[in-house]
């Protein structure tokens, strides 16, 4: 019978779990949890009787929530939603409630189409605004949870418009993204995140992903160097190289901004004065074919004390006039280099006449002789110095000679000095007076190369003919070579007063900027032609209002000796009689 009976047992065990794999029953969907319980305590600090019980069964329910929480509020399925201003095409997408596109629509890319600025070719990448918190589970299912937008699309108008993304599930977990848009700064995104769960507020981390562009370093429109994290604190702006981020993964502080940058673009965040954290980390993505990997850097950013306020996140060129419209010291994320406080007004004298001109290459050629008409006296000034230098040329070699035997060490040798400047005195020159008029002229010169290297103005700014692009360089290398020559014609012009071996060095110097300058962008190089050619012009006109230089023969050191000799003897010859 008991054999029977445990066989009976296994018989019925296995038509029943047969049964069930046969036709499995429908899922239940989990139950709405309650909400949890307020635990009481008696009078001697122990958990009043159930408690624990009740709590156990909260957390069990709570861990069978996280892992199949049936969303409450939620999209029906993942959707991208436009929104566009005058100057801006972006999209959302509800996996996520992340932005997945921002394209500029006033600058294109190398196919002519608006300038995408979120990268496109970086599989499985974190998307901007994409929230992350201590629980992992929990950043996963905010990753993957479809947000359910209040606007299909949206167009920004005159006033400003908000769009929200929301999420809510039966683990308790809620989440809401706010995104403003304010038409009186297109590139600007007004951001609020927040992230509960049953009731209680996460602080959240703001990630944004791979920065910026395409990840070339360099060719095409992209001559500038890589991305690169830039952070503005204690007044003073860092820029990080990708060699150096292991310096710096994490910065902590008041951050006046902080984000990514790269030549022309800016994604930043311009937070309220409390303090924050962020996280910078390289990605370098291989490419087939290719040998060098494209170079992107992941940025996020988090409030050690808490959920982070509303904040603006930037998203644009580094264009002057934008930059100061939304915060003076977003200016200051434009590499004008250590003459800024006279690139700023040059490039906004640069933007004025291109307003009249419409064609930013004849306006650095425009603007290129206003600098040398304000500084020719003093180029003049120092072109006459050098002649007379020049002159005195011989004289000087003469009395280098007599004492060419002397050792540096020796005392005669302040007899030399003593010489030469008695020769100055006597023809009223300076040296240093031509010199000193160059040095002037220096930080001008310094400035207007710093300005056409950064201006975003020039990007894409065709100019004639061939040259399409003013930041990219000519690709013909036509101007480049016009470069050379017209610098050898005007070293070739120029005083000199070096000694001939000098001089022949001095004329390897254009070959030497024609290498150099062959991949810079045209619009450098066109200012550099346009100076050399007027320095030529300025160098004729100076040749005719001071006439050619005077011949001098001057006699060698043994001729003197004979002569000063010959003089002696006669003196001797007088007294003698």
């Amino acid at each position: 019978m008991q054999r029977q009976f445990i066989l009976a047992i296994v018989l019925s065990f296995l038509v029943i779990y047969g049964w069930q794999a046969l036709y499995p029953p429908p899922k239940k969907t989990p139950p709405v949890q309650q909400p949890v319980q307020q635990v009481t305590k008696d009078p001697s600090g122990a958990q009043a009787p159930g408690a624990q019980q009740a709590l156990a069964k909260d957390a069990a329910a709570d861990a069978t929530a996280t892992v199949e929480a049936a969303p409450l509020v939620a999209a029906s399925a993942e959707q991208d939603v436009a929104v566009e201003n005058a100057f801006v095409q972006a999209v959302f997408n509800t996996r996520g409630g992340v932005l997945k596109s921002w394209r500029l629509k006033n600058y294109r890319d190398g196919d002519g189409a608006p300038l995408e600025l979120i990268p496109q070719n970086v599989p499985n990448s974190t998307r901007p605004f994409m929230l992350e918190v201590d629980d992992a589970t929990t950043s996963a299912t905010l990753r993957n949870a479809l947000f359910k937008p209040d606007a299909g699309s949206l167009t920004i108008g005159s006033e400003a418009k908000t769009l929200v993304f929301e999420y809510r599930d039966a683990a308790g977990l809620v989440a809401r993204k706010e995104f403003t848009f304010n038409p009186a700064h297109p590139y600007i995104v007004r951001f609020l995140g927040q992230v509960s769960k049953n009731d209680a507020p996460l602080n959240h981390t703001i990630n944004w992903g791979p920065a910026l562009g395409t990840g070339v370093v360099a060719g095409g429109m992209s001559y500038a160097p890589a991305s690169q994290p830039i952070f503005y604190r204690d007044r003073k702006v860092s820029r990080v190289a990708i060699k150096d981020i292991e310096k710096h993964r994490q910065e902590q502080g008041s951050f006046g901004f902080l984000g990514v940058d790269d030549h022309y673009f800016l994604s930043a965040m311009l937070p309220p004065t409390e303090q924050l954290q962020v996280s910078y980390s390289p990605e370098l993505v291989a490419v087939p074919g290719q040998s060098h990997p494209l170079q992107f850097i992941s940025w996020s950013v988090k409030s050690p004390s808490g959920p982070q306020p509303a904040a603006d996140f930037f998203f644009g060129p580094k264009d002057l006039d934008v930059l100061q419209s939304i915060k003076p010291d977003l200016v200051r994320a434009i590499d004008f280099g250590m003459f800024d406080w006279l690139v700023v007004p040059l490039l906004r004298a640069l933007k004025w006449i291109d307003s009249y001109i419409g064609n930013y290459g004849w306006s650095i050629i425009a603007l290129t002789v206003i600098i040398n008409l304000v500084m020719f006296p003093l180029k003049h000034k120092s072109i006459v110095s050098m002649r007379k230098m020049q002159e005195l040329q011989p004289q000087m070699k003469a009395i280098q000679d007599r004492y060419a035997k002397l050792k540096m060490t020796d005392p005669g040798r302040q007899k030399m000095n003593e010489e030469v400047m008695a020769l100055y005195k006597q023809h009223g020159t300076n040296p240093a007076s031509g010199c000193v008029p160059m040095l002037l002229t220096l930080p001008v010169l310094v400035a207007f190369y710093a300005m056409l290297a950064v201006a975003i103005e020039l990007r894409g700014a065709p100019f004639l003919g061939w040259i399409k692009d003013l930041s990219a360089h000519d690709p013909y290398f036509v101007t480049p070579v016009l470069m050379g020559i017209t610098m050898f014609v005007q070293q070739r012009m120029s005083p000199s007063v070096a000694d001939p071996v000098q001089a022949k060095m001095m004329m390897f110097m254009p070959l030497m900027f024609t290498g150099m300058l062959i991949w810079a962008p045209s619009g450098l190089v066109l200012y550099w032609t346009v100076s050399n050619l007027w320095a030529i012009g300025q160098q004729t006109l100076t040749n005719r209002l001071i006439g050619p230089p005077p011949q001098h023969n001057v006699r060698p050191p043994a001729e003197r000796q004979l002569k000063n000799a010959g003089a002696g003897k006669s003196v001797l010859a007088k007294e003698r009689k």
